[in-house]
């Protein structure tokens, strides 16, 4: 981004000061994290008030900064556009530089596998492509306007998540950045709280239709029930769907974990052999999303297959690491929900990796008032697994403890509410380097630091 203070403010049909000969090349929210160029963005909130900081972002290296009409005593020597909302500014701002800009968009949302479909995406098409991706999770109302200023001009496809609470917020942020393809990647349960179901889950993301441009292509999840209703009655929209079953555009079969990843072939479409650095079969279903939409850019099955061989993908997605002691763990810490959590212990059940099974779990947040039944649920997929232990963390996971219990559960069993220490004991004292240990828990529980603890130095495969 490089565009004129000046015109900036005439986007939003705003007065300012000391504007002249200025060029922005970016935004930032934060006076701590500001980049040289930034125009600084002050939100004023019941605990902290953003103009306190105009001053030191500037001296950071922002080359001007918004400031609300209402706020007294603007400082007259720094370059400042006056507005009445600067969160409201900031998405206009966005949404005029985006409609200066040549790039394909690219939009992402579901329940579970947006962060990890964006990544794969970006992957296969960065070695042919200028491509740029949304950074971390900034995929909302604020994130996603800043995603999109900081685009290059230059920039040939810009890969986008788009995540929600509740409904209105995915057909925004869609409407914001007017892709030309979007991808819905499943339906979970994660927000049950404020959407009430499933099938409230399945109409938010299907929102992300709205802002796609005419003649724009959808890529969706077609083993998802609650996704066929809305399909059905969408026109004017080319539709390609994937996942497990063959009656899909592109599905995927004979998944093989190998040592650096998983090998499998795919149906429909395309039919060749893939592998991706990654772990579990729902990251190949996420897989199948690249693949179709590379199909359709125009790329080779050779360019696809080379660039997928060497995808990076976000760190605590189904992410192996190997411990100094030789314990194989997989870091799936990111998030759980209980689609992602039995996607997580099926490829557990099914890999021959290592022949000593462990998983730590930690509690699943954002199931409103059914997660205990949730939580208790898991209960005999883990007995049927023959694992060597489950080491439960977090006071949700009190339930499916004493479910396990009850039903005289043979294996390792030990449940902590908050206490890392009797989880990291046993893994010192039983895994060897013929153990398997998977890590899978909600965001809010931070359970990297548990894995820190356990591993010592650490290598990633």
């Amino acid at each position: 981004m490089k565009q004129k203070l000046t015109d900036i403010a005439a986007w939003i049909q705003a007065n300012g000061q000391q504007m002249d000969g200025i060029i922005v090349q970016g935004a930032s929210i934060d006076s701590r994290t500001v980049k040289e160029g930034d125009l600084f963005i002050p939100f004023r909130g019941e605990q902290v008030n953003g103009h306190k900081y105009v001053k030191q972002a500037i001296e950071k290296g922002a080359v001007a900064s918004l400031w609300m009409i209402d706020e007294p005593n603007p400082p007259e020597q720094l370059p400042l556009i006056f507005v009445d909302d600067p969160e409201f500014a900031l998405q206009e701002i966005a949404r005029t530089y985006r409609g200066l800009l040549d790039c394909k968009v690219i939009g992402i949302t579901g329940s579970n596998g947006k962060t990890s479909t964006k990544d794969l995406i970006a992957s296969v098409l960065s070695p042919y492509y200028n491509v740029r991706k949304t950074v971390g999770n900034y995929n909302n109302e604020l994130g996603l306007p800043l995603t999109i200023l900081s685009l290059d001009e230059d920039t040939e496809f810009a890969v986008l998540e788009m995540g929600m609470s509740n409904f209105g917020e995915i057909s925004f942020l869609s409407k914001l950045a007017r892709p030309h393809y979007v991808v819905i990647t499943n339906i979970g349960e994660a927000h049950l709280q404020d959407l009430g179901s499933r099938e409230g889950i399945a109409k938010a993301k299907f929102e992300i239709v709205d802002g796609l441009i005419p003649g724009g292509k959808l890529f969706y999840d077609g083993d998802e029930v609650l996704l066929k209703d809305f399909v059905s009655q969408t026109t004017g929209i080319d539709l390609f769907s994937f996942g497990k079953d063959d009656q899909n555009a592109l599905s995927y079969q004979s998944v093989q974990s190998v040592e650096n990843g998983s090998l499998f072939t795919t149906v429909g479409i395309l039919e060749d052999e893939f592998m991706i650095p990654v772990y579990g079969s729902h990251q190949v279903k996420n897989t199948l999303a690249a693949i179709l939409l590379a199909d359709q850019i125009g790329l080779s099955v050779e360019d696809i297959q080379k660039a997928l061989s060497k995808a990076t993908l976000t760190d605590m997605r189904m992410q192996p690491l190997l411990s100094e002691s030789g314990v194989l763990f997989i870091n799936d810490a990111y998030n759980s929900a209980p689609t992602s959590l039995s996607a997580a212990l099926d490829f557990m059940n099914e890999t021959e990796l290592r022949s000593k099974k462990w998983v730590i779990l930690g509690d699943m947040l954002e199931l409103g008032e059914n997660e205990q039944k949730y939580h208790e649920s898991f209960a005999g997929k883990l007995i049927a697994m023959n694992l060597e232990g489950v080491l439960l963390y977090g006071p949700l996971m009190e339930s499916l403890y004493n479910e396990l219990q009850k039903r005289d559960a043979k294996m390792k069993l030990v449940w902590s509410s908050d206490d890392f220490e009797p989880i990291t004991d046993v893994i010192h004292k039983f895994t060897d380097e013929k153990s398997i240990v998977l890590l899978k828990g909600s965001r809010g529980l931070e359970l990297e630091n548990m894995l820190g603890i356990m591993m010592g130095n650490v290598d990633n495969i």
